[in-house]
C-alpha cells in the first residue's frame, strides 16, 4: 500500500504518514485503530514498543 493511499484511508496527509514511519511523530490514538483496521491486525502489531527500551 503506498503512503498515499494509506494517508486517504485514515485521513491524514501523506507527510503525517511519512513522519509516523520514521519515529517522528506519534499518531493519535484514533489513527492507530485506523492504521490497524486498514491491514486488518491489533495495535500492538503495528505499533510494538519495548518496555525495557
Amino acid at each position: 500500500m503506498s503512503q498515499a493511499a494509506l494517508a486517504k484511508a485514515i485521513g491524514v496527509t501523506r507527510q503525517t504518514v511519512i513522519a509516523i514511519e520514521k519515529g517522528h511523530y506519534s499518531p493519535s490514538l484514533e489513527s492507530a485503530f485506523r492504521i490497524s483496521r486498514v491491514f486488518q491486525t491489533t495495535l500492538e502489531d503495528v505499533f510494538g514498543w519495548d518496555e525495557g527500551g
